[in-house]
């Protein structure tokens, strides 16, 4: 998801010294699919006859290699009812038990309810907020589980029981478990035909309605994770259960979705996947077909007024791609800044990370009142800030990159986002940073960045535990990113190039960690980072590195100017190495020198003609880890006292000036 962006000073910052300058691919033979025998529902009553909903069969057997375990498969039918604003859908669930444990219960995500009241574990976290947008004016939504059977028929909808396995807020209805007539051993598969219905909410988080626009995220009943001894480094197998947190976005199993939407006629669809037959028209709706697979969830959108825009795109890494626009009507004229920036970004982490597998890549742009929904990731589909104007600045071109990045460090490299959080948004924004400083020469201001990290913060850390929307974003996002920048700074632009290269292709279609993560930075340089991930990732440490004092005295003569000074320099918090210093005399003459921060702090003595005017420990600010820099410079005729009361009140005054930023 894009992270909410500062409103940087930068004025303020300079005033104070602080800133310098393909084919589709179907189902392989023997799949489930073809044994699940959906059931026919009721039609809905209305005025205009519709075809009944029933969960679409198997595509045709022309298969391709799966890229992923392929745990779940999902056929679904849904309907979107505009006079009720609701969806009503049916889904047929095919999911394999990965274990060796026999499981006697299956748990199921059902996020709509996290919009259900005011007490929802969702809405007391957030404040009923998610970045700027809050919930509107009576804005609820909600999901009903309306049947619950097995394939033989037999009823289970009595044994669903909602579940709060992290806060004990029996308000929550965002988990539910299912108990099962028998249990499930390691390897078996069970299949599930469930009715649901969904009463959208109006548009703050991610999925809802609003001026005929519809952004259906999360909204269908999503099995949970059983993990498996050595998944995630796991000891013991088991369910990975959390519920809906004000922070927290996702985590599932790699599968199978065959999904077919109906929509009034005058509704244009978008959607995870590809569509596997043209639109048809029943009854006054409009019914797609849309099929994916090696993919963890499915998303769509829908609107009538939607203008659309394709394209064919390949490159290196890119094997072939169709790129569709579905904008808001303000942005109509904006589909070539559209394509170029989804272009610039597929080339580049095709050629950086690993292969773009998909065939399709959509982008969905939401109206204004939609922006709630803007800025958000899902396979094969990313929607863009909302249309608020129709000459917009480089967010428009970020957001979209920022997106795709996900493609990788989301979808193919599906961590678990509940728990580490920052495997996914630090890495995206890390990717998006570079496509922007290398397509567009943005390159982001590390030293204001660094500077906003006044509580650090764990990156291992569930989502949840963050101590506000701000305080999380400010870590996960913008922390995690500097501590991936500073591995860069320390083995050099083309080795971390390997080393993300090397991630993204060894855990792809795989559910890695942070120590997954560390190990293949330890591979690639040839080094151990135990240090390092300790500080800066495990633990809460910034860099801190300091001039504590200067003294200067003469020790030549009128006819021969000496002077003799030495300067102390100290390593406050977080160790860190290759730290660069400049001193300069008073005649204009520098010095450069470089620490390599070993003992935490070091003295150095100069002797020249002139005395000292000033030193300053990394001028061009590329330790980006360092959080203080206003003990980084200081004058040699201050006193230390002076200096001292000086450097606290630019403290005070930086410190001031970010606690007041809008994320």
């Amino acid at each position: 998801m894009v992270p909410p962006r500062a409103k940087v000073f930068l004025s303020s910052l300079l005033a104070i010294g602080l800133l310098a300058g393909s084919m589709p691919i179907f189902l392989n033979p023997g799949s489930s699919a073809s044994v699940l025998a959906p059931n026919v529902v009721k039609p809905p009553v209305s005025a205009v006859e519709k075809a009944p909903l029933s969960p679409p069969k198997a595509q045709p057997d022309h298969p391709a290699p799966a890229l992923s375990d392929r745990q779940v498969e999902y056929h679904m039918d849904v309907r979107y009812e505009p006079e009720e604003n609701k969806l009503k859908g049916k889904q047929t669930l095919t999911w394999t038990h990965p274990g060796k444990k026999s499981v006697n219960e299956l748990y199921f995500h059902l996020y709509p309810n996290a919009f259900a009241s005011n007490e929802t574990t969702f809405m007391k976290e957030s404040g009923g907020r998610l970045r700027s947008d809050p919930m509107p004016a009576d804005g609820y939504g909600s999901m009903t589980i309306t049947s619950v059977k097995t394939t033989e028929g037999m009823v289970l909808t009595h044994r669903l029981q909602f579940v709060q396995p992290d806060d004990g807020n029996i308000k929550d209805r965002s988990l539910a478990k299912l108990r099962l007539p028998k249990p499930i051993k390691g390897g078996e598969s069970i299949t599930i035909h469930t009715e649901f219905e969904v009463e959208l909410p109006k548009i703050f988080a991610r999925m809802g309605s609003t001026d005929n626009f519809i952004m259906a995220g999360q909204w269908f009943p999503k099995i949970s994770v059983y993990e498996p001894v050595g998944l995630r480094g796991r000891a013991e197998e088991g369910w990975n259960l959390h519920q809906y947190h004000g922070n927290s976005e996702f985590y599932s199993n790699f599968g199978i979705y065959s999904v077919r939407i109906r929509v009034p006629d005058n509704y244009i669809v978008a959607a995870t996947g590809f569509p596997t037959k043209p639109i048809q028209k029943s009854g006054g709706e409009h019914i797609y077909h849309f099929y994916a697979d090696d993919v963890h969830d499915f998303a769509w959108s829908a609107s009538p007024n939607f203008i659309t825009a394709e394209e064919a795109f390949s490159a290196p890494g890119v094997p072939g791609v169709r790129i569709k626009l579905y904008l808001d009507p303000l942005h109509k004229d904006l589909k070539d800044r559209y394509f170029d920036a989804a272009q610039s970004a597929l080339a580049s982490f095709g050629k950086w990370y690993g292969t773009y597998p998909y065939s399709t890549l959509s982008i969905v742009v939401p109206p204004a009142s939609g922006n709630g929904a803007g800025g958000m990731e899902y396979p094969t589909l990313i929607t863009a800030f909302g249309a608020k104007n129709d000459s917009p600045g480089y967010e428009l071109e970020r957001t979209v990159i920022h997106e795709i990045a996900h493609q990788y460090f989301y979808g193919m490299v599906a961590s678990n986002e509940f728990e580490e959080a920052w495997l996914d948004e630090a890495f995206a924004t890390y990717a998006e940073e570079r496509v922007m400083e290398k397509e567009y020469g943005i390159t982001s201001n590390t030293a204001a960045q660094g500077a906003s990290i006044t509580s650090p913060a764990p990156l291992k850390l569930e989502s949840w535990k963050y101590n506000s929307h701000e305080h999380y974003a400010l870590n996960v996002y913008t922390r995690g990113k500097l501590v991936l920048q500073g591995i860069e700074r320390l083995v050099g632009p083309q080795k971390m190039e390997k080393i993300l290269y090397t991630y993204a292709q060894k855990y792809r279609f795989k559910h890695p960690t942070t120590s997954d993560f560390q190990k293949v930075v330890e591979q690639v340089s040839k080094t151990s980072w135990q240090s390092y991930f300790d500080q800066y990732v495990y633990g809460s440490q910034m860099a801190d590195i300091a001039i504590d004092v200067i003294k200067t005295k003469s020790t030549g003569s009128a006819e021969h100017p000496r002077y003799k000074s030495t300067v102390r320099i100290t390593s406050k918090d977080g160790d860190i190495t290759n730290v660069p210093i400049v001193f300069a005399f008073e005649d204009g003459k520098t010095v450069e020198r470089t620490w390599n921060g070993k003992d935490g702090k070091v003295t150095y003595t100069l002797e020249y003609s002139t005395p000292l005017a000033w030193a300053m420990v990394d001028p061009k600010y590329s330790i980006v880890l360092e959080n203080k820099h206003i003990n980084n410079f200081m004058k040699a005729e201050m006193d230390p006292k002076v200096v001292t009361r000086w450097n606290l009140s630019i403290a005070k005054l930086v410190e001031t000036l970010f606690s007041s930023l809008s994320w």
